[in-house]
């Protein structure tokens, strides 16, 4: 304990100083506080725990701005801020201000030509470690202009998966937020991720199980999901989860095939994404696919999704159903000769009879995303006008049963309500004289001295 605590005594006192001769000294320091970390236990637990500033520290020297940002002392810092970051260790260095010291980071190396390799794996590991635990992370990173980075550092090393995996992860973070996902998909990601996950291989599937992740996190997205479909990446989608179904035999993808479907499932959510579906006989290829995965009850989530799927996309009909799509026959007792009754039973069986105007009122151009996103709803207090915020309006208004004048005949019966009973002087405490009530009826009996 006495030892970490020196060393972190040094390396703020560096901090300060911010020399460029203190860089090597820097590395040294850092570099034995990273041994310490990964050696014991018990000093982990100490640097995060409450009152220690091990976590400032460290952060403060990747803040310095003389220091090199590939140097040893920032690389050791990664790897300790990486080892820290595991489940309330993470949070902590989102209290901390981690996320938008590493965001900026981020911006700095990325203005380097070429990058850095090491240093955009390290950067964007800790990224997608405490991206989660940051709700406002997309929101950082569109202010501090990091959002694009990653995308670019995709396009231009597709074939780098080292560096590919961390930066689709960091992608998987900022979809969540809906303006992040109109923003990346009008750059390009959507037929990015298309390209990487296709055609089929079994190599990298956890590249694949992340690049899946992150394009259903996309298509939530109307613009996007329209995007999509006007490219035909709907059938795609479904070549892809046939393919997977036929090589998958011992079900060891099941993650990768549920990802596959969590993308139809995003998709279909508009109209024009439900027609691609059943255009592109989406409803058999599910239908047939669950049918096989029925008896292995490990498949369940396929089979689970597979049918909110279909019954999402499955054209809606009014009762009565005339027609062969349905197991029952429902006969009105008479029908009209003409009418809209009539006309819905002389349909073609073919026909869908009840109209989808779910998306008529979006507008394509203009996402509702966009007007409607705050990051900050849940700081913020808004006055809701239909809520009654005054005390005496809200108070029950209680009324006679009968008017004063026919209550006042029961006065006699409650005077505590009506009379005043102050008769006592409060500095003599000596009570007043007793004067009889003329109207009292009978003797009055006056007690002598000696009676009490």
């Amino acid at each position: 304990s006495s030892r970490t605590v020196s060393l972190l005594s040094q390396l703020e006192k560096i901090n300060l100083d911010s020399v460029l001769g203190e860089a090597d000294n820097a590395r040294y320091v850092t570099s034995k506080i990273l041994h310490l970390v990964q050696s014991q236990e018990k000093t982990r637990k100490e640097m995060t725990s409450k009152g220690s500033t091990g976590i400032e520290v460290i952060l403060s020297t990747l803040e310095v701005k003389s220091f090199n940002l590939c140097g040893y002392g920032y690389i050791a810092s990664y790897h300790f801020i990486i080892g820290l970051c595991g489940g309330r260790r993470a949070s902590v260095l989102v209290t901390k201000g981690g996320t938008q010291i590493l965001l900026q980071l981020l911006l700095t190396a990325s203005k380097d030509s070429p990058p850095n390799e090491e240093l955009m794996v390290l950067l964007h590991t800790l990224l997608a470690k405490i991206g989660p635990k940051d709700k406002k992370i997309g929101m950082k990173a569109r202010i501090n202009g990091a959002l694009n980075i990653s995308l670019n550092l995709v396009k231009q090393n597709l074939q780098n998966h080292k560096l590919v995996l961390p930066c689709l992860q960091v992608l998987r973070v900022y979809s969540t937020n809906s303006v992040n996902a109109v923003s990346l998909g009008k750059n390009g990601v959507v037929e990015l991720m298309f390209k990487i996950i296709g055609p089929f291989t079994k190599k990298n599937t956890s590249l694949m199980k992340v690049a899946l992740d992150t394009l259903a996190a996309l298509l939530k997205s109307k613009t996007n999901a329209r995007r999509a479909v006007d490219r035909g990446y709907v059938q795609v989608l479904l070549m892809i989860y046939v393919d997977w179904h036929r090589h998958d035999s011992r079900h060891r993808y099941m993650l990768i095939r549920k990802g596959v479907l969590q993308c139809i499932k995003s998709v279909t959510n508009i109209k024009l994404g439900r027609k691609a579906f059943i255009d592109a006989n989406g409803m058999k290829i599910l239908y047939n696919t669950s049918q096989e995965c029925l008896a292995v009850r490990t498949l369940d989530p396929l089979v689970n999704t597979s049918s909110l799927i279909m019954r999402k996309c499955f054209p809606k009909n009014r009762l009565p159903l005339p027609t062969i799509k349905s197991a029952f026959h429902f006969q009105l007792p008479v029908i009209p000769a003409s009418g809209p009754v009539a006309q819905l039973y002389n349909l073609p069986p073919d026909v869908d009879d009840v109209v989808d105007e779910s998306d008529d009122n979006d507008d394509a151009e203009t996402e509702s995303e966009i007007e409607t996103e705050n990051d900050d709803d849940k700081d913020q207090h808004f006055k809701n006008d239909d809520i009654e915020t005054d005390i005496n309006k809200l108070r029950p208004r209680q009324e006679l049963g009968r008017p004063i004048e026919e209550l006042k005949m029961y006065e006699q019966f409650f005077p505590e309500l009506s009379e005043n009973f102050q008769e006592c002087d409060l500095v003599s405490k000596e009570p007043k004289p007793f004067v009889p009530d003329a109207n009292l009826s009978g003797p009055i009996v006056v007690p002598t001295a000696g009676e009490e």
